[in-house]
């Protein structure tokens, strides 16, 4: 596995201790108040020889990786449905467990009033449900439902208008239930011009309060892989 190969050029953020009521592996996320994901580069998805499988690397503002992110699923999806397409995210701490799993399903990627179209399962560790993110219709707006894992709400998610990366950064905002409170962020980096044209290599900054419970630390990580899908991959 690509995890295993690479582990030893990393330089990993340092192991926490255990922390009481907190999912293992999510220590880390207690530590911190932004993360930073980064998509790896893939030459055959540059050259246009595969739609390729995506994968992600996951940092704290030091540089320091704390998770591997890797996509699984069918190659002969990834070319009938691009970005649509179901997968199943898995998510690897510094030793290779896998402490995280985000599953997509195959849903419309048309928009109705009144329906949920696209949605992310979280499990924290593989197995356990932590939570959902739910896109929700507007007719301006991505939006989207952060809700626990007895399908509540418990916070919104709101992107901009216009959807073009060109020369900046786009932000969306976590949001209050009321949509009156900023929490945090999910922003998408501009990357340079051709970067952004000819590869899918995404970068993603995601800022919360410190003091945030773990669990939707780790949904708004799953909102910036969903979002990343919906938005920004280029289908070949």
């Amino acid at each position: 596995m690509a995890f295993r190969n690479r582990q030893s050029m990393i330089q990993w953020m340092q192991t926490p201790g255990i922390i009481p009521n907190c999912p293992p592996g999510l220590e880390y996320l207690t530590q911190i108040n932004q993360l930073l994901v980064c998509q790896r580069f893939d030459l055959l998805e540059v050259l246009g020889c595969f739609a390729t499988s995506k994968k992600y690397e996951v940092m704290n503002n030091q540089g320091h990786r704390i998770y591997y992110a890797e996509e699984r699923s069918n190659c002969f999806l990834r070319y009938l449905c691009g970005p649509s397409r179901p997968f199943t995210m898995t998510i690897y701490d510094n030793v290779g467990r896998d402490v995280i799993t985000m599953h997509r399903t195959l849903r419309s990627s048309c928009c109705w009033r009144n329906c949920y179209v696209q949605k992310l399962k979280v499990e924290a560790p593989p197995g356990e449900k932590i939570g959902y993110v739910y896109q929700y219709f507007h007719p301006f707006l991505p939006k989207f439902k952060i809700k626990n894992e007895n399908k509540e709400d418990v916070m919104k998610i709101r992107g901009p208008c216009m959807l073009s990366s060109c020369v900046t950064d786009l932000d969306f905002n976590l949001l209050s239930l009321d949509e009156e409170i900023v929490l945090g962020k999910i922003s998408k980096k501009w990357a340079g011009f051709m970067r952004e044209l000819f590869t899918n290599a995404d970068k993603f900054g995601i800022q919360f309060p410190l003091d945030l419970d773990v669990k939707i630390k780790v949904l708004m990580l799953g909102a910036s892989f969903l979002i990343d899908y919906m938005y920004f991959e280029h289908w070949p």
